[in-house]
């Protein structure tokens, strides 16, 4: 009964873990798709479509139970999908000019954006006398810090495998490349921030997130196909001849999708989206490592410092958000407790 009782207080963390190797994984067979000549707007277009074909099932089985749609719903998972899709095609993009471990660290940037676009749009409270919207805001500029550390700045080699050797991997490695492709993920970045606000909107409305992520790959998928029919003419990009491509849409499509959705979603009820965010800088180290054994990525000291300022910054803006949940319970507590004793009168003068 014990073993069992552990068992189940250790699958959130085993599930987080497993979120953050698949999330590193995406990012890694997606470079490697994209170095075999498939451009991120095919890439991204297989891998909503066959998330959609995936996901397309719970729409049927959530038929008796959803809320009816409307075109205002649509036009959300629509706006959902502009977001989702700029957010893949740049990250993608950005992943391309740079190294899986680099992504990974600047992915640590999406809560310092989302926490700036909630105070825009009034859904974050910002109260300067208070301790945890002081923390907030210092750990949302500081991961900004971070974020231009590393792309602006690369520094010498730290650790290189000997694969990364090769002349042709310090010619993809320019300056430039690594400027332009930090530039691209902070893109990536503000657009996820967005989609999480809009998403947020969406659920309260519409609380079935299986079918809201559907409609995302969904209209995802059309608008990754027209850009690309737009931007790339080469047919070449198409193909999925190659077993590498084949492999790299598929896993996009089952474990970047599906299964990473689900293991989080399951996550998020059972420990709350703070478990999860805490799991985040977890991927730059398993980016580090798998990046540079199998693409043989060069790490430079401008992203292990940028790294470690960006989450510095990211577990500032968490401990100002758990701070906060603590004095709003303390002060529904407080309420309660203040009600009580007229409650109590109320009943006595029943009673009588």
């Amino acid at each position: 009964m014990a073993m069992e009782m552990k068992m189940k207080e250790a699958l959130p963390y085993i599930g987080m873990v497993s979120t953050q190797f698949a999330q590193v994984g995406l990012m890694i067979v997606g470079k490697k798709a994209m170095s075999t000549g498939m451009t991120n707007f095919t890439f991204v277009f297989y891998s909503n479509a066959l998330a959609s074909l995936i996901l397309l099932p719970s729409f049927f089985f959530y038929r008796s139970t959803r809320p009816p749609l409307n075109f205002s719903l649509i036009c959300g998972f629509f706006l959902l999908g502009v977001l989702g899709c700029s957010a893949q095609l740049t990250g993608y993009a950005g992943i391309n000019y740079t190294s899986a471990s680099f992504a990974s660290a600047m992915l640590n940037l999406i809560p310092g954006f989302t926490f700036v676009l909630a105070v825009i749009f009034r859904m974050e409270k910002l109260d300067y006398r208070s301790t945890s919207t002081l923390i907030k805001s210092v750990g949302t500029v500081v991961s900004i810090a971070g974020a231009f550390t590393a792309t602006l700045y690369k520094g010498p080699q730290i650790f290189l495998s000997s694969s990364s050797l090769k002349p042709q991997n310090y010619l993809h490695f320019q300056e430039t490349d690594w400027v332009i492709g930090g530039l691209y993920l902070v893109v990536d970045c503000i657009a996820a921030s967005a989609y999480l606000i809009v998403q947020a909107s969406i659920l309260k409305n519409y609380p079935v997130e299986l079918i809201v992520v559907f409609f995302y790959c969904f209209f995802s998928s059309i608008l990754s196909a027209i850009v690309s029919l737009f931007m790339d003419m080469n047919i070449n990009a198409w193909m999925l001849q190659s077993g590498t491509r084949l492999f790299a849409v598929l896993y996009s499509g089952v474990f970047g999708s599906a299964f990473q959705v689900s293991v989080m979603f399951w996550c998020v009820r059972r420990r709350g989206p703070l478990f999860v965010a805490m799991f985040h800088p977890l991927g730059i180290v398993i980016a580090a490592a798998l990046g540079i054994i199998f693409l043989g990525d060069i790490f430079y000291l401008g992203s292990l410092v940028g790294s470690i300022v960006i989450v510095v910054g990211f577990y500032a803006v968490m401990w100002g958000k758990t701070q906060e949940k603590k004095v709003d319970e303390d002060h529904l507590s407080r309420n309660i407790n203040s009600k009580a004793p007229l409650l109590q009168i109320k009943d006595a003068e029943t009673e009588v």
